[in-house]
This record gives structure tokens, C-alpha cells and sequence, in this order.
């Protein structure tokens, strides 16, 4: 079909699609031309045409710094926490949620799972804070458990699990309206079915609704991989202390501190080409993998 018989067929949706398209050329794809700077020594008085050019040096001075596979470390770890642990935590939800019969319920569950997306970061690290700081009732309950005095937002070994916490509380509700969707498009003659051949819930859960939601599921993983090296700068800065700063440190807070901060903006657009670089050879990885072995893939 030619343009112009595809214009007429959905010109609606496209219309539809509009905005949404003008938001990524505007916002993502016209500024990709500001990446130039992170090869050369950018400086806003003399602008993107007369600013000197060094190379990959910015690059280097990233590899060689004394805490990149410190900041690599903790970056990767707490995305995998994110992945292994808050991943999957929609999908749960919304299979219990499927389950539920009384619509009043269902929606009212639905709504307060949702309400915590929409509550700023700054607000709930806040909240957090005042939890788990030395007088907090956290703090007072693990106390009261017969612990030893802790203090939970200056303890390495335990930053990790509270950033990952934090994700599942804030996030894993508003996660659960992809899979909704996705389990509304099964069609019920399935579990018609799997009922006559005697199949308990159970059942129809494991042979019928996690097959039906696996290739939403895979592409969404997919997509996550690309952006393992993204991690929610407010969070971090926010919950982030000098006692815990070995755990905490991670690319988009070293961007700022380093970059942002010091007025360094080429070697911040380095570090953020570097990250790019490693999300897209991993989404890329990954849709490979899942095209060879399954039947589930992004492209």
C-alpha cells in the first residue's frame, strides 16, 4: 500500500499517535545532535561549532577512573536486584488480581496498588528516612526484636535491599496495568476448556495464563535489560549518605556530581553514550538469545 492509501485507511490513529511521536522527536531525537559534545572539550562560550576536539578522551578518563568498576559494580547490582526481584513482582500481582471475582474489590485494590507511582521520589525517600533513622519506628522495632543497636540507613550490607524495597512499594502496583491488559486479551473459551478436561485453577494458571502472557513478559524484560544502567537518580542521591557511599554511587549520581556539578558537560555526555552503548548491545543480546530459543522476541 502506498502512503497515501495507508494515511486514509488509519488516518485516525495516526492522528491518535501524534502526539506521542512529537514528544520523541522533539525531547529524544532532535538532541541527539548534543552528543557531539562528549568529543570535545565543550565550552558554552564558544558553543558546539568552536569548542576543541579531543577525541575519546573522555571516554578514557571514564575507564580509568579509580571508581568506575566500583560505580559499575553497584549500578549492575542493583539493577539485577530490580530485575530478579521487582520484575516479577506485577506479574504476581496481577495474577492475584485476576483471580478476585468481586469487581468493587478488585477496583479498589487496583487503585491503592496505583496510588504510590504518582508519590515523588522526594517524598517517599523522606518518608524512608524518618522510618529507619536512629529514633524511627523501623529502627524501634529492631530494637524491640532483641537486635543489636543497627543503624539501617548507614549499614552497607543492607543499603541494596532497601532500595529494591523501595522500587517494589512505589512501582510493582502501577506495573500490574500491562499485565491486566494483556490477561484481558485471553480469550475464556481456554479455560472453558481446561474446565471440562478437569483443570483446577491452578492449573489453568500454569498451562494457560503464563503461556498467554509470556511474549508481553519477554518483550518487557527485553526492554528492561536496555536500561540496566539506568538507575533513578533521585533515589539514590536522596538515600545515599558518605558511610554508604561505596554501595551507593552508581553512574546517573557520579554524572552529576562529576559532570553536572563541575560544569563538565562533555565528559557527562560521555558517560551517558557509555551507557546507551551497553543498554542497546544488550537489548540486542538479549532479543538474539530469546529469537533463537523461543518463539517470543522484540524484533
Amino acid at each position: 500500500m502506498t502512503l497515501t492509501k495507508l494515511w486514509k485507511a488509519d488516518k485516525y490513529l495516526y492522528l491518535m499517535a501524534l502526539p506521542g511521536m512529537l514528544y520523541f522527536i522533539v525531547f529524544h531525537y532532535f538532541p541527539m545532535w548534543g552528543i557531539v559534545i562528549a568529543f570535545q572539550e565543550y565550552d558554552p562560550f564558544q558553543g558546539v561549532m568552536s569548542s576543541e576536539w579531543v577525541g575519546a578522551d573522555h571516554f578514557v578518563r571514564l575507564f580509568k577512573h579509580p571508581d568506575f568498576w566500583m560505580i559499575m559494580r553497584n549500578t549492575l547490582v542493583i539493577s539485577m536486584l530490580n530485575i530478579v526481584f521487582f520484575f516479577p513482582a506485577p506479574i504476581i500481582l496481577a495474577l492475584l488480581l485476576n483471580e478476585v471475582r468481586t469487581a468493587f474489590f478488585k477496583k479498589t485494590i487496583q487503585t491503592v496498588m496505583y496510588l504510590p507511582h504518582f508519590v515523588s521520589w522526594i517524598v517517599i525517600c523522606a518518608l524512608s528516612i524518618s522510618l529507619m533513622n536512629s529514633e524511627g519506628l523501623l529502627t524501634e522495632w529492631v530494637h524491640a526484636l532483641g537486635y543489636p543497636q543497627v543503624q539501617l540507613l548507614m549499614d552497607k550490607s543492607l543499603f541494596w535491599g532497601i532500595i529494591t524495597l523501595q522500587n517494589i512499594w512505589k512501582d510493582a502496583g502501577w506495573g500490574t496495568i500491562l499485565f491486566l491488559a494483556a490477561l484481558a486479551g485471553i480469550s475464556p473459551e481456554l479455560y472453558e476448556s481446561a474446565k471440562v478436561d478437569g483443570a483446577n485453577r491452578w492449573q489453568q494458571t500454569l498451562h494457560i495464563t503464563i503461556p498467554c502472557l509470556m511474549n508481553t513478559i519477554v518483550i518487557l524484560l527485553i526492554l528492561r535489560l536496555g536500561q540496566v544502567l539506568n538507575i533513578s537518580f533521585d533515589q539514590l542521591y536522596i538515600m545515599g549518605n558518605p558511610l554508604v557511599k561505596e554501595v551507593a554511587e552508581v553512574f546517573d549520581t557520579y554524572v552529576y556530581q562529576a559532570g553536572v556539578l563541575q560544569g563538565n558537560f562533555s565528559y557527562a555526555t560521555a558517560i551517558g553514550i557509555f551507557k546507551s552503548a551497553v543498554g542497546f548491545v544488550l537489548i540486542l543480546g538479549a532479543n538474539y538469545i530469546s529469537r533463537k530459543t523461543s518463539e517470543h522476541y522484540l524484533f
